[in-house]
């Protein structure tokens, strides 16, 4: 399959995603959202489920694209940027509609291996890069250095997840769970003196 094709395949499930949710979802659906017949989609893909592990794919590769734009700055930065990112920032963290269906997406991680694989690695990508952003404000004294990198990276993962359910299923502001994160992260996680200088 040609490049141009795969991504106006993916585009299109993007959006199909959005209307009809993943549960209700067929690929005459997506074939309608991409102008193309049902058989040219299944030319490519014979299955609803093949489709949407190359889907999860194509949206890590665009994640992992958002991630540089964090680097630069102090650790303390960094932290709240990669933050930002992960929570607020309008194609990291998509609408509404669109995390809705990928709550559906994730609800099917126990029962089905290869997507607990893919959403596994979005997990570990931001842990390990919270990690390394962690590690280096204890090491640089920015951080205090009574925080452990890989327990702090591990809260914020938990945090972010249960930021992005609160959204989709109560409409809790993604720019209030920001705010909650990272007041948390200076009271908890900065030296002493650059905590205080904060309040």
């Amino acid at each position: 399959m040609d490049d141009d094709t795969a991504t106006e395949i993916l585009e299109a499930t993007s959006r199909a995603l959005c209307k009809h949710g993943y549960a209700d979802l067929t690929l005459t659906d997506i074939a309608d959202e991409a102008d193309r017949s049902k058989a040219a989609i299944h030319y490519y893909y014979d299955s609803k489920e093949n489709l949407f592990l190359e889907f999860l794919d194509f949206l890590y590769e665009r994640y992992t694209a958002q991630l540089p734009a964090v680097d630069g700055g102090t650790p303390r930065d960094q932290l709240y940027t990669l933050l930002e990112t992960a929570l607020t920032d309008e194609e990291a963290a998509p609408a509404q509609e669109y995390q809705t269906a990928l709550l559906e997406v994730t609800a099917q991680a126990p029962y089905n291996d290869a997507i607990q694989t893919r959403l596994v690695s979005f997990d570990d990508l931001l842990f390990e890069r919270a990690r390394e952003i962690i590690t280096a404000g204890v090491e640089r004294g920015e951080f205090n250095e009574t925080v452990e990198p890989a327990v702090a990276a591990e809260f914020l993962m938990t945090a972010i997840t249960g930021a992005h359910t609160r959204r989709v299923a109560i409409d809790q502001p993604s720019e209030r769970s920001y705010e909650a994160i990272t007041q948390y992260a200076e009271r908890h996680f900065l030296a002493d003196e650059l905590s205080e200088a904060t309040h």
